[in-house]
C-alpha cells in the first residue's frame, strides 16, 4: 500500500518524466569513491584501483566504481579514498569552499561531506563538524581521524545551541539534513516499504527547525547551503520556501553547479538543483543561500593555555624520538590527551560545549610515559617519520596488518614505527627484536584484503 502511495506521489510530482524515473527502480544504484586530496592525488590513486571508472558530474574529485566493499581495501583504511554514493558529493561543491574559510557541517556523520570540506581547506581555515546523535558523532570522529584531518573540531550538540554559542562565526555552513531518503531507495530497496507520507511530514517540520536555528551561525555576507537525499517536494522546495520566508535577511542565490536540473517544482525555485537517477546519480537535491547583513560573531576567542613545564618537556621528548624535525606549535593537555589544536587564532571560545576532539590527537599520558594514538600515523606523511614499513596496496603484509597480526620486520627497526602503503601512512606498530607488536585500532580491524571478492 504505501509502496503504491509512494509511486503515485512521484508520478505526481514527475509528470512525463515519471517513466524515465521508473525505468531506473529496478536498476543497480551508482557505486562512487572521492579521492582525498589531503593523501594522495586522483593521478596518484586511480591507477591503484582497477575497480574506479570515470569522473562523475558532481564533484572533481568523485569517481564512480564497479566494486563493493571497498572500506575494506588498505588504501580505504589509510584515507585514501572515501566510499561516497555520487551524488552526494553534490552539496559540498555547491558550498563552495574556499582555503582559510570557517566552515560548519552542521548534521555532519558519518562524515563524508565534512571530509570532503576538509579536502578543500587543504590544511588552512577550520572545519566545525557537529552530529547531535552521540554514537554517529563518534563514528564522524573516526572518518575524520582516518582521513587525516588535522584543523577540525568535532562537537556533540544540537543546532541551536551551538549556533547560539557560535553566532555570526562562520562564513559558510552546510546542513545536510536528516531526511525521509527516497533517493536512496534504490540502495535499500527494503525501506520503500517502510515509507509513509507522514514520515516524511515530519522530516519536513524536523528539517525546518534545523534550518531556523542554522541560521543564526552564519557570519554577515557568509553561505548557507541545504540539501536532502530526498524526492520530496516538503523536504526540499517546501523547506526552501518556509526559510526565506523566516528570514529575510537571506536570499537564494545560484549554486554554480549545473548538474541534474533546475527544480520545477515551485514559483522561485529554479535556482534549486534537483538530481534523479537519469542524472546519473541517487536522488538528490541542493539549494544555496547568502546571508544579507546581519551581527558578526560577538563571542570571546579561544584562550590557548600551555602545558606545565614538565608535561612540555615530556611530550617534546615524545615527539623528538618518534618524529623527524617536529612542528607542533599548539600542544594542549586534557585529562591524559595530548592534543595538537588548529590554529588558536580561528578557535571561538569553547567553554561549556560539547567537544569531541579539537585538532589531531598526539597520544595519551599512561603510568609515566606516552602511548601514541593511531590519529598521530593518520595525520601526517610517511617522511615525517623516523622508522617506516613501507608496503604496498596489494601486499600480504598490508592485509595481515589491517588484521592485527604481528607483522616480521628487519631487526634494525626499533621502537614506534609508522606503516606506509603507497606513499601515504596506515597506523602505527611497536618494534622490537625483529617483530612490529600491531598497534592498529581493534575497532578498525578487518578480514585480510585476499579474503575479499572484489
Amino acid at each position: 500500500m504505501m509502496m503504491n502511495a509512494f509511486f503515485e506521489r512521484m508520478k505526481a510530482l514527475l509528470g512525463d518524466d515519471f517513466d524515465r524515473y521508473i525505468e531506473t527502480v529496478d536498476k543497480e544504484p551508482y557505486r562512487g569513491i572521492r579521492v582525498n586530496t589531503l593523501k594522495m592525488t586522483a593521478e596518484e590513486l586511480l591507477p591503484l584501483l582497477p575497480f574506479a571508472g570515470e569522473q562523475t558530474p558532481f564533484a572533481e574529485d568523485g569517481y564512480y566504481v564497479s566494486a563493493e566493499k571497498l572500506g575494506k581495501h588498505p588504501l580505504h583504511h589509510a584515507g585514501a579514498f572515501y566510499v561516497q554514493e555520487p551524488s552526494a558529493t553534490s552539496a559540498v561543491t555547491a558550498l563552495n569552499v574556499r582555503p582559510g574559510d570557517k566552515v560548519l557541517d552542521m548534521c555532519a556523520a558519518p562524515g563524508g561531506k565534512s571530509t570532503q570540506i576538509a579536502a578543500k581547506l587543504s590544511g588552512t581555515g577550520l572545519l566545525w563538524a557537529n552530529e547531535v546523535v552521540r554514537p554517529r558523532a563518534h563514528t564522524l570522529l573516526t572518518n575524520i581521524e582516518r582521513m587525516g584531518v588535522k584543523n577540525a573540531v568535532v562537537s556533540n550538540m544540537t543546532a541551536d545551541r551551538l549556533s547560539s554559542m557560535l553566532a555570526g562565526f562562520f562564513d559558510k555552513v552546510l546542513v545536510d539534513a536528516p531526511c525521509s531518503g527516497e533517493g536512496m531507495f534504490r540502495k535499500d530497496k527494503d525501506a520503500i516499504f517502510e515509507w509513509s507520507p507522514e514520515h516524511s511530514q515530519a522530516c519536513a517540520a524536523r528539517q525546518k527547525e534545523i534550518m531556523d536555528a542554522s541560521a543564526a551561525a552564519v557570519a554577515p555576507d557568509g553561505e548557507l547551503v541545504y540539501s536532502t537525499c530526498t524526492f520530496s517536494r516538503d523536504e526540499n522546495e517546501g523547506v526552501v520556501e518556509h526559510f526565506l520566508k523566516n528570514h529575510p535577511d537571506f536570499e537564494m542565490i545560484d549554486t554554480g553547479c549545473r548538474f541534474g536540473e533546475a527544480s520545477r517544482f515551485g514559483e522561485g525555485m529554479e535556482l534549486c538543483r534537483r538530481i534523479f537517477p537519469y542524472h546519473g546519480g541517487e536522488g538528490h537535491f541542493v539549494a544555496k543561500f547568502k546571508k544579507r547583513g546581519g551581527k558578526p560573531y560577538q563571542g570571546g576567542s579561544y584562550v590557548y593555555r600551555e602545558p606545565a613545564k614538565e608535561e612540555r618537556q615530556q611530550i617534546d621528548a615524545f615527539v623528538a624520538d618518534i618524529l623527524r624535525n617536529p612542528s607542533f606549535r599548539n600542544y594542549c593537555v586534557i585529562d591524559d590527551r595530548i592534543l595538537n589544536l588548529p590554529d588558536p587564532e580561528l578557535l571561538p571560545d569553547m567553554d561549556g560545549m560539547n567537544i569531541l576532539r579539537a585538532g589531531m590527537k598526539l597520544g595519551d599520558f599512561k603510568k609515566g610515559r606516552i602511548e601514541p594514538h593511531h590519529n598521530l600515523a593518520t595525520a601526517l606523511t610517511p617522511d615525517q617519520f623516523k622508522r617506516r614499513l613501507i608496503l604496498h596496496a596489494t601486499d600480504e603484509l598490508a592485509s595481515r596488518y589491517i588484521s592485527g597480526e604481528e607483522l616480521e620486520i628487519d631487526a634494525w627497526i626499533k621502537g614506534w614505527a609508522v606503516v606506509t602503503v603507497n606513499g601515504i601512512t596506515l597506523g602505527l606498530g611497536k618494534a622490537s627484536n625483529g617483530r612490529l607488536k600491531n598497534k592498529y585500532p581493534k575497532g578498525l580491524r578487518t578480514l585480510p584484503w585476499k579474503d575479499l571478492q572484489i
